[in-house]
């Protein structure tokens, strides 16, 4: 019996994106379209996607959306039966932090599960907002961790930030300005684009003395902001210059993560945090291409030719893995083995639903075998 029922919007239409290759948007247009309207708007909130043959927008009306539906989702319930929800899709797409691990450690009875899902002849891909690493830096942590996870299986918003500038055909005779780690600058590097900041900007100070002024690069066309444990007051205040005063320039969020799981002791404030300052200081609004933002799974069901209904995204946070794939119009299933407790989950204060819940992946073996 369904006990209360949670309302949520669903406003989609579909941006020019690698995901969309029939644009009509010419390329050098399309750039200049993402400039304006990333200071009005996040791929985030409500997964909302625009397309334009121009570049007008008008808040007063809803020329820019193509449809907007209005859905009501019933209360999650409990996973009983793992088998009839791993039997109704073909692919599997897993968050990383709380839900395979946490920290360095690896959560209990995950390789197995992973294994049990390979036999199956399951696709599985793994997604993550953390920005800290590269894709091939990722897949040496599974190695390390003792799993078996292909590059090609692996998608971070570090990623996502240089596979939308490529699919904005975003002008090489530009550069990147980074607020982040290594694994930003380098995806950034493998895409062939021109970037600054970073790791390189850690241990910068800035001396403010009487008629002080900052100087910085003009030619910065993009503020990429993750997740970032060197985070100064020279990276906020270079990143403010190019956002506000270099024309055009956009402004690009990994993730808005409120926390992230540093150590599988407690948890530490995220990306969002980063993002937040810069939101401050230039007053705008950042366009994200990490969960729940649609750009990433766009990405995946075009790369991998998947139907979006085939697809169960598992993941432990509300706000991102499981807006992910509503948004995405997939399956959902919520792991308490992260951020999330049952208590936030049911709280009625919490709007969003997945399909099912459950303690942890491994729960599939659990109760596959209870089914038998």
């Amino acid at each position: 019996m369904l006990t209360k029922a949670a309302v949520s919007i669903s406003v989609s239409a579909s941006f020019a994106t690698a995901a969309s290759p029939k644009s009509l948007i010419s390329p050098s247009h399309r750039f200049l379209c993402l400039s304006r309207l990333s200071s009005l708007h996040s791929f985030s909130g409500l997964g909302i996607a625009w397309r334009s043959s121009n570049c007008s927008y008008d808040n007063k009306s809803a020329r820019t959306m193509e449809r907007l539906t209005f859905t009501t989702r019933a209360s999650a319930q409990p996973l009983e039966n793992a088998d009839e929800l791993i039997d109704s899709v073909e692919t599997f797409i897993f968050d990383c932090d709380g839900v395979v691990w946490k920290g360095d450690k690896l959560i209990d009875g995950v390789p197995e599960t992973l294994d049990m899902l390979r036999s199956k002849g399951k696709r599985l891909v793994f997604v993550t907002n953390n920005s800290t690493k590269s894709r091939k830096q990722y897949g040496k942590k599974f190695e390390t961790l003792g799993l078996k996870v292909s590059e090609e299986e692996i998608f971070a918003s570090s990623f996502a930030a240089a596979a939308y500038l490529k699919s904005i055909n975003f002008p090489k005779d530009k550069k990147v300005y980074v607020i982040g780690e290594d694994g930003i600058s380098k995806e950034l590097e493998l895409a062939g684009f021109q970037y600054l900041g970073g790791p390189d900007d850690g241990g910068k100070k800035i001396e403010l003395k009487p008629g002080f002024l900052m100087e910085h690069d003009k030619d910065v066309g993009a503020v990429v902001v993750g997740f970032d444990r060197y985070f100064n007051y020279y990276k906020v205040q270079y990143g403010t210059l190019c956002v506000r005063e270099n024309p055009g320039c956009l402004f690009i969020a990994t993730n808005r993560d409120a926390v992230t799981h540093l150590t599988d002791a407690q948890e530490w404030a995220g990306g969002g945090s980063m993002v937040g300052a810069i939101c401050g200081s230039t007053q705008r609004e950042p366009l994200v291409v990490g969960k729940p933002s649609t750009f990433m799974m766009d990405y995946l069901a075009n790369k991998f030719g998947i139907l979006k209904s085939q697809i169960c995204m598992v993941g432990d946070r509300l706000d991102t893995d499981i807006l992910f794939g509503q948004n995405g119009g997939c399956k959902t299933l919520l792991v308490l083995s992260g951020v999330t407790s049952l208590s936030m989950l049911q709280s009625p204060n919490n709007s969003i639903q997945p399909d099912f819940y459950t303690n942890k992946i491994s729960d599939f073996l659990s109760l596959k075998a209870a089914t038998v």
